[in-house]
């Protein structure tokens, strides 16, 4: 039996997003919690400025939905101390305050996107997806995934605390996988992402590379996580 069986494509499903929704309104607060839970995404409903701002600083979330008019701290000082204290995740504000300066001083403040009340929730839906993608495509320096951590600024890797030493080609193998964890990186997007051209034929060089690059994990400590997906690619847990 091989030691890094193969997984069927349709085991590796795309995360869903944790969003933190912020509203004191029970109808609006009640119906967007349902609407992102019938979406497949899960949702935590605070319904003052003060819980809001605790789960938003102790609690990793994709999105933020955000109200301003809050009970207890407004919507304004919510982000402004969540910007402050360095949350960087993405922010839709939903307010009824609709003017260009209302606009203007929660853009200010840190918000990623702004929508004004009555909403439709299908555009709520895709302006969450909106930033979510922007946030995703902005680099970010250090790529952590379980035990693996990737420095993209000194190009390090550590592995369970251990020192990983990759060629630049094991490196890009292992960065775009962690870029995309939980989700399936196929053939053709592994050899372009490596060698920027053609790629038809060499996939059994991207064996040979991601079998050396199993390897160093497993000897560092962590071993199992790149699965083969069947007949597509490759797909490294999302722990």
């Amino acid at each position: 039996m091989s030691a890094h069986p193969e997984v069927d494509a349709a085991t590796i499903q795309p995360q869903p997003m944790r969003i933190l929704l912020v509203e004191d309104d029970p109808l609006i607060g009640k119906a967007v919690a349902r609407g992102l839970e019938d979406a497949s995404h899960s949702c935590t409903w605070s319904k003052n400025g003060r819980s809001g701002l605790e789960e938003a600083l102790s609690q990793r979330h994709d999105a933020i939905v955000l109200d301003l008019m809050l009970p207890e701290i407004a919507g304004l000082d919510v982000l402004r101390q969540m910007r402050a204290k360095g949350v960087k995740t993405p922010v839709v504000v939903l307010t009824a305050l609709g003017s260009v300066d209302d606009r203007v001083a929660g853009l200010r403040e840190g918000a990623d996107d702004y929508l004004v009340k009555p909403f439709a929730f299908p555009e709520l839906l895709a302006r969450l997806e909106a930033v979510r993608r922007r946030s995703a495509d902005r680099p970010a320096p250090t790529l952590i995934v379980g035990q693996i951590n990737l420095d993209l600024t000194n190009r390090r890797v550590t592995c369970s605390g251990n020192h990983v030493e990759l060629t630049p080609t094991e490196f890009s193998l292992l960065e775009i996988l962690m870029r995309n964890a939980g989700q399936v990186v196929t053939r053709k997007m592994l050899c372009e992402h490596l060698w920027e051209g053609e790629w038809e034929g060499v996939t059994n060089v991207i064996e040979v590379h991601v079998n050396r690059l199993r390897n160093k994990l497993a000897q560092a400590g962590t071993d199992g996580l790149i699965q083969t997906i069947r007949g597509r690619g490759y797909a490294l847990k999302a722990l």
